[in-house]
């Protein structure tokens, strides 16, 4: 009943970024590290957000591009007591391309953020069903921008690579299929080689950055013969986190490239429920508050209600999951000229999502 889970994590693939808290994406989940035995897993997701408003009576038109996300996992078992894991996945992200030719105020203007991890993990478990677990994250980042609206500006940043760690728990009762993991994710700096132009020339600087520390707590008990209920809670400090190129933020604007003045957190509540001998399904709902005040032109997006649907099938040693998304995206408003001052106003948007995932047990 306990691998009811790995369905459950096909939310981190198929739930939309572009909706989610900050720059959002994968959730940082772990579900590998507590398979059962010797494990290696592939996923793939693809996201189609459709961002779109309005601003001095002109629509901005669909501002979000549809993005992959692609995942990987390692485990293995070194004794009774001790395993450990090697998880890729791609935390954060951003993809921006508003429509030219719309009349709106940033039309043309682009953006794409990218990371990619590469966590290694050891968890020791005890005798007592508790259990510890922690690790590095070895992390890349690299971005660009253009805002023609800005003295027709562009900003290009290298990639980088910097470290992080996490640190962990959990306590599971196999025989009720219970498993409650809290696990702390540090924050990761980067410094990375940016050149900027714009209208009168070019600048070359170093920009620094922190992708923010967060918390998972996952959860998941049998609560009926066949029947998991599942959730959890993940904070993310965004209310830290801004990137600050020198030409844009010191001469300018004045402000931040991007920047989120909230926290956020994330609540997921589903159900998985065992169909055949080979087939099992799961429907989940997450939910993220929706916050006032002005958000960023690059990311017009704030708070979100989704529904998951997956489907988990099993033949001998091979498990292949599946999952479909639908996320309703909170309503944002935007500063698009501080003088005079305008502002923006995006409504009824929304995200879809799907992704699969193949898993070995050996």
């Amino acid at each position: 009943m306990n691998k009811y889970i790995a369905t459950s994590a096909m939310l981190a693939l198929v739930s939309g970024g572009a909706s989610a808290g900050g720059i959002d994406r994968s959730g940082q989940t772990l579900g590998a590290l507590f398979e059962e035995g010797n494990y290696v897993e592939l996923s793939f997701g693809s996201i189609s957000p459709d961002v779109s408003g309005t601003a001095i009576g002109t629509g901005s038109g669909d501002m979000a591009s549809r993005y992959s996300q692609f995942g990987g996992a390692y485990k293995r078992d070194i004794n009774d007591q001790l395993s450990f894991a090697l998880i890729f996945d791609q935390p954060f992200g951003a993809n921006v391309d508003y429509p030219t030719g719309t009349g709106y105020v940033f039309s043309g203007a682009t953006a794409e953020l990218t990371t990619n991890a590469l966590t290694g993990i050891l968890r020791y478990k005890m005798d007592n069903g508790f259990s510890v677990h922690g690790g590095v994250r070895l992390q890349t980042l690299e971005a660009n921008v253009g805002i023609p609206a800005v003295a027709s500006y562009t900003g290009v940043g290298e990639r980088d690579e910097s470290f992080g760690y996490l640190v962990g728990a959990a306590y599971e009762k196999p025989e009720i299929a219970m498993r409650i993991a809290l696990t702390y994710f540090s924050k990761i700096k980067h410094d990375f080689a940016t050149t900027e132009t714009y209208a009168g020339g070019t600048v070359d600087s170093v920009t620094s950055t922190e992708t923010p520390q967060s918390v998972n707590l996952d959860f998941q008990t049998g609560i009926a013969e066949g029947t998991l209920l599942f959730g959890g809670v993940r904070w993310v400090e965004w209310s830290e986190f801004d990137i600050s190129p020198l030409l844009y933020t010191g001469t300018l604007v004045g402000s931040p490239l991007v920047s989120f003045s909230d926290d956020t957190f994330t609540y997921t509540i589903g159900v998985g429920r065992k169909l055949t001998e080979t087939l099992s399904g799961s429907f989940a709902v997450s939910y993220e508050d929706t916050k006032g005040g002005y958000v960023s032109n690059l990311g017009p997006t704030s708070g979100r209600l989704g529904a998951t649907l997956g489907l988990r099938y099993t033949k001998d040693n091979m498990v292949i999951s599946g999952g479909l998304n639908y996320t309703r995206v909170g309503s944002a408003s935007t500063v698009v000229s501080s003088s005079p001052f305008l502002t923006s106003s995006f409504t009824d948007n929304s995200s879809i999502g799907a992704g699969i995932k193949v898993g070995y047990h050996f």
